[in-house]
C-alpha cells in the first residue's frame, strides 16, 4: 500500500466503519462547467454531454467491473451522484460507498449488508480540509489531522452545529467517523461528487473483510459498479479508529492496522489516552 512519504517512514498509520444528492442528476451542460470550476476539475466535455444517457444507463447497469483508475472515475461521480451504491478499493478494504446526503442510498448500504441501522457508517472526505464541513475540528492542535491522513485511519470528531451531513446519518448520535483514504481513485470520486461519501466494508455484516473484488462477488448485483484494484496487501484489519471527541483526549475504539503509528502521532501533540470510566 502506498502511504504519503512523511507516513511511510513511520510505517502506516490506520473506524473502518462505514449515500446521493437526493434524486437523479439532471444537470445541464453550462452548470456542470459552472461545477467543474467550483470543484477544481472533475467533470469533463463527455460527462456533460453524455448525462441524460448516463442516467438510463445508470437505472439498468448492475455489478459492471472497472478497472480503478482516474480514467473511470466519471462513471463513479456519476453513479454516487444518481445515488447509487458502487465497491470501490480504499487503502485498506475494499468498501461499498454511496452520497452520504442521500438517506434512500445510505438505506441501501445498510439492505446490501445486513446491518443493523443502529451501526454507523463513517464517511470518506476528498481532502483533509474538506473535513471542517462535516465535522467540528476547532478543538484539535493545528497540523493534528494532516499528519494522521490522508492514511488507514478514521477519526472520530463530533459533527457540531455546522455540519452539512444529513441528520438521517446514524440518527441519534452527534459523532462521526471520518477517513481521508491514501487512495488518490477514492478521494478523486469524493472530490468530484462535491458531497462526502458514506463508506463500510464491502462484506455482509458479519463475515471477513473484502481484499479483492472476488472475496464479495455474491454483492456485486447491488452495486452499479465495482471498481478492481487488484488485491489490497494491508490484510483485512482495517483502518485504525481514534476518537477525539474529547480536547486533549484520544480514545482508540478499534486497533486496526496503524495503531502504533496513530498513538505516537497524538503523543507527540500531547494529546492523553482516555482514563476507563
Amino acid at each position: 500500500m502506498n502511504f504519503p512519504a512523511k507516513i511511510a517512514g513511520r510505517s502506516t498509520l490506520a473506524f473502518a466503519l462505514s449515500p446521493s444528492l437526493t434524486g437523479p442528476a439532471k444537470l445541464g451542460f453550462f452548470k456542470l462547467l459552472h461545477q467543474k470550476r467550483r470543484l477544481g476539475g472533475g467533470f469533463s466535455y463527455k460527462m456533460a454531454c453524455g448525462l441524460n444517457k448516463c442516467d438510463l444507463d445508470l437505472e439498468r447497469k448492475t455489478g459492471v467491473v472497472l478497472p480503478a483508475n482516474e480514467a473511470y472515475a466519471e462513471e463513479a461521480i456519476a453513479a454516487i451522484k444518481f445515488g447509487k451504491v458502487i465497491a470501490v478499493p480504499t487503502d485498506t478494504l475494499y468498501g461499498f460507498a454511496c452520497d452520504a446526503c442521500s438517506t434512500e442510498a445510505v438505506n441501501r448500504i445498510y439492505e446490501i449488508k445486513g446491518r443493523k441501522q443502529t451501526s454507523p457508517l463513517a464517511i470518506s472526505v476528498g481532502d483533509v480540509q474538506d473535513i471542517s464541513r462535516f465535522a467540528a475540528i476547532d478543538h484539535l492542535p493545528h497540523g493534528l489531522l494532516d499528519e494522521l491522513l490522508p492514511g488507514p485511519v478514521t477519526v472520530v470528531l463530533r459533527r457540531g452545529d455546522s455540519s452539512i451531513l444529513e441528520k438521517s446519518l446514524n440518527p441519534g448520535l452527534d459523532s462521526i467517523g471520518v477517513r481521508v483514504p491514501d487512495s488518490n481513485f477514492i478521494r478523486f470520486i469524493a472530490r468530484g461528487s462535491g458531497s462526502a461519501l458514506a463508506l463500510t466494508s464491502a462484506n455482509r455484516s458479519g463475515q471477513p473483510s473484502s481484499v479483492c473484488i472476488k472475496d464479495f462477488e455474491d454483492l456485486w448485483e447491488h452495486c452499479v459498479y465495482v471498481f478492481d484494484g487488484g488485491l489490497l496487501p494491508s490484510g483485512r484489519s482495517g483502518s485504525t479508529v481514534v476518537d477525539l471527541t474529547d480536547i486533549g483526549k484520544y480514545k482508540i475504539l478499534r486497533p486496526g492496522s496503524a495503531m502504533e503509528e496513530t498513538v505516537a502521532v497524538l503523543k507527540r501533540y500531547s494529546i492523553e489516552e482516555a482514563t476507563a470510566t
